[in-house]
Order: structure tokens, then sequence, then C-alpha cells
């Protein structure tokens, strides 16, 4: 059996419609999937990026696009009522669900669909404390082991060059983004391409800026 592990933040728009869209597009294969929540702010600090909703033009783009893909793909949405808003709170608590596993498909449905389902304020103190109450995690969101695990998980993650939420590791090869599914479809569905195409991508010479262009 094929295993995936998916990385995730709750904050990503994509990454909720991924986990939706997810057994739909992986139906009649063999697999499972861990989850594995991580802080997207980590992953852009790192990689000296900013999120979507930092750039004006491009956080308008993002909304209408997120709500054209919902509605394309049969998936209900609604955005929440501020974005982007702080998940610290909501991943600590799918890492507290945990224990020291992953958290289950259950308890990262739930936490989505919190933020994702609603158009309410998803980082509302007596929101989490109710969701909280309502998943009843076996370890305490704010103890210390549970913030160095979400802290190792964003660092494991950069380590195998994930830059992005949502991502599907299989085989050591990563798959970014809600796009990527029919990819990875295609890989678990034993695409040849991959064989050879895959590692060629790799190949294709970087831009040197200090390069000038011909007259």
């Amino acid at each position: 059996m094929i295993h995936i592990r998916f990385y995730l933040d709750f904050i990503s728009p994509f990454a909720y419609l991924a986990f939706e869209k997810m057994p739909e597009m992986l139906m009649g294969h063999s697999y499972q999937v861990s989850y594995q929540p991580l802080l997207f702010a980590g992953l852009l600090k790192h990689h000296g990026q900013l999120g979507p909703a930092e750039i004006p033009a491009k956080r308008d783009w993002t909304y209408r696009q997120v709500l054209w893909l919902a509605r394309q793909n049969g998936i209900e949405l609604q955005m929440p009522a501020s974005d982007p808003f702080n998940p610290l709170g909501l991943l600590r608590l799918a890492v507290a669900c945990g224990g020291s596993e992953s958290p289950n498909r259950h308890v990262c449905e739930t936490l989505f669909r919190h933020v994702w389902l609603g158009g309410q304020d998803a980082a509302d103190a007596t929101r989490l404390h109710a969701v909280t109450a309502q998943l009843a995690p076996s370890l305490s969101p704010d103890s210390d082991i549970v913030k160095q695990r979400l802290k190792s998980n964003t660092e494991q993650a950069i380590a195998k060059g994930v830059f992005g939420v949502p991502t599907f590791e299989v085989d050591g090869k990563l798959f970014w983004g809600l796009d990527a599914l029919p990819m990875l479809a295609a890989y678990l569905a034993g695409d040849p391409w991959f064989d050879a195409d895959w590692d060629a991508a790799a190949g294709v010479g970087a831009f040197d800026g200090r390069a000038r262009s011909r007259p």
C-alpha cells in the first residue's frame, strides 16, 4: 500500500479544497494518508516569500479563484470573517489530537470545516474552545511537547523541499497544490512519464541574474 504524507495548514483554502477532493481523485488506488500540520508562515519566511493574502491584488484574485474552484468541484466553502488569521491554535489542536501519531482525517476535517464553512472568525477564542472540547485532544494544545512537534513538523517539511501547502509526498516525490491531484493520481497508477521526465525536469538550467541579455 502506498503511503501519502499530506502537508497542510488550515489557513490555506487550497489545502481545504484538496483535502475534500482527494478521496474522489484517488478513488480506485490503494493508499494510506498521514496528515502533517505545519506553519505555512514558517515556509514563507524560510523561502523569503509573501503569502497570497499579503499582496492586495493577489489576495482579491485568490479569494475569487477559491470560490470558483469550490463551485466547480461541488465543495461547500464560505470565506472566514477575516483573513489572513492566526492558525496556531488550530494547528496545535490538530497536533494535540494526534498524540504521538499524526492527527486522523476526522480531526483535520473538523478543523478545516471550522475555518471554511459558515463564514465565521476562524481564530475566535470561544469557537476554538468549543472545537477543542468537541475533539477532546489527548495532549494539551498549549503544552511544550505540542509546540515543539509543530515546529519540528515545519522544519522537517522545509528540509524535504516543501515550499507551500497543500503538498503531498509519495516515495520522496513532492506534489504541490490542488491542481497536482491529477498528477498524483497518475503516479499512483504507474504512469511511465515519471520514470524519465520527473528527474529530467530538474535539469533545466536556472536563470543567472548576473548574465546580460544580448542587444
